[in-house]
C-alpha cells in the first residue's frame, strides 16, 4: 500500500529523504514472438515537446523512483553488475545515472511513498547498440532472464529482459532502421553512449553503452494516457507500436504508455514506481499542472526543505505518482547539479 506522506515533503523519493535533501524498448508490450515492453517479446533540453513549447517548461532529465526492502543489495546489482553510476548517496536513497539525461532511484521501501510488496507496473528499457553483448555478459553474471535475446532481421526491435533483485523488469533493446523508427534513429544516433569510466571497478565491458531509456507504464485507456500526457507536459509521440506509444521527456529519456492487457505486465490500481522529472524550476511546473483538468496534486504545495531540493508529487490520469524535482546549487548536491546542468 502506498504510504501516507505530509503535504509539505513531497520528494518522490521518500517523505524522509525530502527532509534529508531539502524537505524510469520495447515498451513492455512483448516481443514480435511475445509482447514484451520495448523489446519485441519482449543537459539535453526540450527534445519531443509540441510546437507550443513557450507553454511548457523544460525537462531536463527523466528518474524512476523504485522500492526496495533490502536497498544495498539492490544497489550492488545496480552499481557492481550494471555499473551504473551512483552520482547522489543519502543512505537509504541512492540516485544512478543510466543514460546521458536518464536517471535511476533505489530507495529503502521502508522510508518511501511506497511499499516494496506494491506492483512493480512498470518496465525499464536499457536502449542500446549492444544488445547480444550485454546479453552474454548479464547471463554470465548470473542475471535472471524473464526473456531471452531476441533477435531477428528485419524486425523494429531486438532485445531480452531481465529481472533485478527484488523483481522489477529490466529491459534491453536496440531499435533498428524501421519504418516504426524512422523519427527515432535520427534522435539515436547524436547520442553519444554512456560506457562505464576509466576509473570504474564493476565487471561491466567499457564496451557495453547506453543510449537511453524508456520507462514503459501500463495503462487500461491508452487513449486516455496519451491525451493526459501530451496536454500536461506538452509530449509529442516518436514511435506507435500500435499498442504502445513512445514519448521523448528529456533528450535521452523516454516514456512509453503500454495496453495493459498486452503488454510484460497489466494495469494495476496501485503501481510501486514514482515517475520524476528533474527540472531547472519546479515553479512554472506547479502553475502548470494547476491548470490540468486531470492531474491530481499529492502535495498542495512545493516543498523546500532544508534548502536542497525543491519539489511536488501528483498523479497521473491512471494513478501513476509524478514528481517533479529541482536540485539545488548546495553542498551535497554538487555532482548531480554539475550533470544537470551540462
Amino acid at each position: 500500500m502506498t504510504r501516507s506522506a505530509s503535504p509539505s515533503s513531497p520528494i518522490g523519493l521518500s517523505l524522509t529523504l525530502a527532509f534529508a535533501l531539502g524537505s524510469a524498448l520495447a515498451c513492455g508490450p512483448a516481443s514480435d514472438a511475445e509482447s514484451s515492453d520495448g523489446v519485441d517479446p519482449g543537459a539535453d533540453g526540450t527534445e519531443g515537446v509540441s510546437s507550443d513549447a513557450a507553454a511548457h517548461p523544460g525537462i531536463t532529465a527523466t528518474n524512476a523512483f523504485y522500492y526496495y526492502e533490502d536497498v544495498d543489495a539492490a544497489w550492488r546489482f545496480y552499481s557492481d553488475v550494471l555499473a551504473f553510476e551512483t552520482v547522489s548517496d543519502f543512505g537509504f536513497a541512492k540516485i544512478l545515472r543510466v543514460a546521458p539525461s536518464s536517471y535511476l532511484t533505489l530507495v529503502d521501501a521502508e522510508r518511501g511513498m511506497h511499499s516494496a510488496d506494491e506492483p512493480k507496473s512498470v518496465t525499464l528499457a536499457v536502449v542500446t547498440e549492444e544488445v547480444e553483448a550485454w546479453y552474454a555478459y548479464l547471463t554470465e553474471a548470473g542475471v535472471p532472464m524473464r526473456g531471452e535475446l531476441n533477435v531477428g532481421a528485419g524486425r523494429a526491435h531486438d532485445g531480452f529482459v531481465a529481472i533485478d533483485p527484488e523483481g522489477y523488469y529490466l529491459e534491453f533493446e536496440r531499435f533498428n532502421p524501421h519504418e516504426e523508427n524512422v523519427a527515432l534513429m535520427p534522435v539515436l544516433a547524436d547520442v553519444t553512449p554512456l560506457r562505464p569510466g576509466a576509473g570504474a571497478t564493476a565487471a561491466r565491458p567499457v564496451d557495453l553503452g547506453v543510449q537511453a531509456t524508456v520507462l514503459w507504464l501500463y495503462y487500461d485507456d491508452i487513449p486516455g494516457a496519451q491525451a493526459f500526457y501530451e496536454t500536461a507536459l506538452g509530449l509529442e509521440m516518436i514511435v506507435d507500436q500500435g499498442w504502445a506509444k513512445v514519448y521523448p521527456a528529456s533528450g535521452t529519456g523516454f516514456l512509453g504508455l503500454v495496453d495493459g492487457t498486452r503488454g510484460l505486465h497489466q494495469a494495476t490500481p496501485e503501481k510501486g514506481v514514482t515517475v520524476s522529472f528533474f527540472v531547472d524550476d519546479v515553479e512554472p511546473w506547479f502553475t502548470r499542472m494547476q491548470g490540468i483538468e486531470d492531474f491530481r496534486f499529492r502535495t498542495e504545495e512545493i516543498g523546500d526543505e532544508s534548502g536542497r531540493v525543491r519539489t511536488f508529487v501528483g498523479y497521473d490520469v491512471e494513478g501513476y505518482f509524478l514528481e517533479w524535482d529541482t536540485f539545488l546549487d548546495v553542498e551535497g548536491n554538487e555532482a548531480l547539479v554539475a550533470l544537470l546542468r551540462r
